[in-house]
């Protein structure tokens, strides 16, 4: 992003590497309010353009660029998860969040190769609030209650910040985070540790390869569930598949469907997941929770428009419906 010297100023804008600075927090932000990494570049880029459109006097008025950024960039995820709940309302099947790979893995959609992991912009640190669970519980959030839980507990702003963003009282923003913590606490059990995790996954992967139901059913929970993300563009159940058993036959029949599927250990979110693959390109991301000796919850994103950062192809539209992304820098993963 480059600036237009007013008359009189000849020289590069001084503030230009504070601001651009902020980048990698509000992207971090954007994603963890609205589960889409396409629309939090477009979010971080509107941001970007109000502040460049003052003037520079305006700009030198505002006494901490960084809060003024933040603020602005949580409005407008604020006003966009409003209209979104009316779109996902209309959104064939079931809408999952778009899942992030590990930086290593991570597909230049732009230039077709990987990005530099030395490059300081635009990471998102995936951390246990970028996990495919704790985002999923957020979708379950008021608009006001998500924006007051995440700026609180996740990026440790204070209720009187909060309530410049949200256009509520600090009181009220404390409720409001009170709520969702309620429902973060009533949704999530502690999880299993990280090499059961990763062994759980692995035996799922290996009994999906041999088609064996018997230690599917063995490693899935009686009571788990699987929620696939088609979009109405690719083939996908509409409903979550239900029972340990349901799910196992179900992913015998895709891999009878699909002999030609390749299946990969990967990280998702953070987190132990798998990757289906059609002739080296990324048809599925899955990911997985079991907070205990078995598979709880598996999300399957099947949609292709959400998955540009495992394919390189890049998105047409954001599924809030503003535009094809247009980041400044390449976005890479911590």
């Amino acid at each position: 992003m480059t600036t237009t010297s007013e008359p009189g100023h000849d020289r590069p804008d001084p503030s230009l590497d504070a601001i651009m600075s902020e980048r990698r927090q509000l992207i971090n932000l954007a994603y963890r309010l609205l589960g889409s990494l396409a629309d939090a570049e477009d979010v971080v880029q509107e941001t970007y353009a109000r502040w460049y459109a003052m003037s520079r006097q305006q700009q030198e008025a505002i006494a901490s660029p960084g809060a003024w950024l933040t603020k602005v960039a949580g409005r407008i995820c604020l006003d966009l998860l409003g209209s979104a709940r009316a779109r996902r309302e209309s959104y064939v099947g079931e809408w999952i969040p778009e899942p992030l790979p590990d930086r290593a893995e991570w597909i230049d959609g732009r230039g077709g190769g990987t990005t530099d992991p030395a490059d300081p912009a635009d990471r998102i640190t995936l951390d246990e609030s970028v996990t495919m669970a704790f985002l999923v519980v957020l979708e379950s959030m008021t608009p006001a209650e998500r924006v007051a839980f995440v700026l609180h507990e996740v990026f440790r702003y204070s209720f009187a910040e909060v309530a410049e963003i949200v256009g509520r009282t600090p009181a009220a923003c404390r409720q409001l985070a009170s709520s969702a913590r309620r429902r973060i606490r009533a949704s999530q059990a502690l999880p299993a540790p990280a090499g059961l995790r990763a062994g759980l996954v692995r035996d799922f992967k290996q009994a999906w390869e041999a088609k064996d139901i018997d230690t599917l059913v063995g490693l899935l929970d009686p009571r788990a569930t699987m929620i696939a993300d088609g979009g109405g563009l690719v083939g996908a159940v509409l409903r979550p598949i239900e029972g340990g058993e349901q799910i196992a036959r179900y992913i015998i029949a895709i891999a009878d469907m699909a002999p030609g599927l390749t299946i990969l250990e990967r990280t998702v979110n953070g987190q132990p997941g798998l990757v289906a693959q059609r002739d080296g390109v990324t048809v599925t991301v899955a990911a997985f929770d079991a907070p205990g000796d078995r598979i709880t919850r598996i999300w399957a994103v099947r949609n292709p428009e959400k998955l540009w950062p495992w394919t390189g192809e890049p998105q047409a539209a954001s599924d809030a419906g503003h535009g094809a992304r247009q980041g400044e820098g390449e976005t890479t993963i911590t």
